[in-house]
């Protein structure tokens, strides 16, 4: 469970996917509207006002007399969301945990917009790359994870939750000493990222190196930069750049 009302951003962008994507593809989109609606504990009169749009407008939507587009459904789901960041974000979290959308340890997760090089990451996160340069598989996306939150609350079997949509990404560790805990692991998953990143720390453990090296796997570490920073800057990069939560929302 979180321990504030903050949510990660990917944590919102797959709530507000999931919606969009009830409403997209049910064959009575109408019922989907008003079924999310519900969830959110919202009137016809309240999410037209949010909407800045007439309750007319709401319930012919719901009553199937028009059939929502593209620009409808962001709006709509737009407002939802507007609607609960003002009140800490107590459905979208229930929801997020329901559908398994929040893994405890995990502080971002996006897609990048299209593969990117290793020199761009070094360069994203002021890294310093400490095994021989290896031919990598594409760097299409990343996850930032915080090593002892994940440790305490994820089992082994469960790995593949920090991979999102491809295993082709890096993956960061935050809140590490040497490195050795979170590469066992990796050594030991039935899935493995394209790069590691081992954040804020310069010393490695000589086992994390060896580990690394024989799964060909590139490591860097980022001891100058901070975890916000380097979220910020993957984020820049990703298609969830142009989501709703970043888009028109603030994390509160």
């Amino acid at each position: 469970m979180l321990l504030n009302n903050r949510l990660p951003e990917y944590v919102i962008e797959s709530v507000a996917k999931r919606i969009a994507g009830d409403i997209v593809w049910s064959s009575s989109p109408s019922i989907e509207l008003r079924r999310w609606r519900e969830i959110y504990g919202l009137s016809q009169v309240d999410i037209a006002r949010i909407m800045k749009v007439s309750y007319s407008v709401v319930s012919d939507y719901e009553r199937g007399k028009r059939e929502p587009g593209r620009r409808f459904i962001r709006q709509f789901v737009k407002a939802l969301l507007e609607y609960d960041s003002s009140r800490g974000w107590v459905i979208t979290r229930k929801v997020a945990i329901l559908l398994g959308f929040y893994v405890e340890g995990i502080i971002d997760m996006a897609e990048f917009l299209s593969p990117i090089r290793l020199e761009e990451i070094l360069k994203l996160t002021k890294g310093i790359l400490i095994t021989p340069f290896i031919e990598h598989r594409p760097i299409k996306g990343y996850t930032i994870v915080d090593s002892i939150r994940t440790i305490e609350s994820l089992a082994a079997n469960e790995f593949v939750k920090l991979m999102g949509a491809t295993s082709d990404r890096v993956m960061v560790f935050t809140r590490i000493t040497r490195g050795r805990s979170p590469l066992v692991a990796i050594r030991v998953a039935p899935v493995k990222p394209s790069v590691v990143i081992l954040h804020g720390i310069k010393k490695v453990d000589i086992i994390a190196i060896r580990i690394a090296i024989k799964e060909y796997i590139p490591l860097i570490v980022a001891p100058y930069i901070s975890i916000e920073e380097i979220a910020k800057n993957f984020r820049n990069y990703t298609l969830s750049a142009k989501s709703l939560s970043t888009t028109y929302l603030s994390n509160k």
